[in-house]
């Protein structure tokens, strides 16, 4: 019973996130919010000409910067090559998949994965509206990547697998879609102690990209449970948008990352 009553609260808390992006969608749509997490000016919000070292980010029309709820930039965290595969793990409106697509190039593919019915609509009319022939977009969960085994070059992710409810399950498929020698690099928020209980048992802060992050060691070992080796982690800014200048020692108990690993 108990097994049955954790899926029962995990599906619960699930479609909550699903439809605080559906929100955040139609927000940052309304207001030009192009914020973190689709949040302003509060936790994980960062500018887009701020969260992004890629200049080709500036040539993205409004329509896919204005729903960045990212925390970095793991496409040149990624390092991409021409050629390669790529998947973008909650891949929201495009921004990230449209510009690995351009490192790629036509003989590449890059293919965005997300949970919100509304977020992935999008995706595809950005898609057409940028001409990004070599970009596909497929509506699915991260803990259920609809993603062929040993298909993937590189995974990259933007400030969405704190939001997942099942971190290991999201570990576990990264590694199974992942070609041998292939890499993850995503942003994301990671936790430099212990989170109140009552933070973790908020499902509103968990939405907002705080509650769910795990701290280093607990996310270093999950990787490494998965299969991954050659983990690092290192701090980018805090929640308030200070720069960490990747130090150890963060500024804010809950910090943007990079985060790499390899299989």
């Amino acid at each position: 019973m108990n097994n049955v009553h954790q899926k029962s609260d995990s599906n619960k808390d699930q479609r909550q996130v699903r439809e605080h992006y559906a929100a955040a969608l139609k927000r940052a749509t309304s207001s030009n919010n192009n914020c973190g997490c689709g949040q302003k000016d509060q936790n994980c919000c960062s500018q887009v000409d701020i969260l992004y070292q890629d200049s080709d980010v500036k040539d993205l029309p409004k329509e896919v910067t204005e729903i960045s709820f990212g925390s970095g930039d793991p496409v040149t965290l990624a390092a991409l090559e021409p050629g390669q595969t790529v998947l973008d793990l909650g891949s929201g409106g495009g921004i990230d998949c449209f510009l690995a697509a351009q490192k790629v190039g036509p003989g590449g593919h890059v293919i965005g994965v997300d949970m919100t019915p509304e977020m992935i609509d999008r995706a595809r009319e950005n898609k057409t509206r940028v001409k990004a022939d070599n970009v596909e977009f497929r509506l699915g969960e991260i803990e259920h990547l609809p993603v062929a085994d040993q298909s993937i070059d590189t995974v990259i992710s933007n400030c969405v697998i704190n939001l997942s409810f099942n971190k290991q399950q999201v570990f576990n498929e990264i590694y199974r879609v992942l070609k041998p020698g292939g890499k993850l690099a995503v942003s994301d928020f990671v936790a430099d102690r212990p989170l109140p209980q009552e933070m973790k048992d908020n499902t509103e802060s968990w939405c907002s990209c705080v509650s769910g992050a795990l701290e280093k060691n607990e996310y270093i070992s999950m990787l490494e449970k998965a299969g991954f080796t050659n983990v690092e982690i290192i701090p980018a800014f805090g929640t308030d948008g200070s720069i960490a200048n990747g130090e150890e020692e963060t500024i804010d108990i809950v910090y943007s990352a990079k985060i790499t690993a390899k299989k």
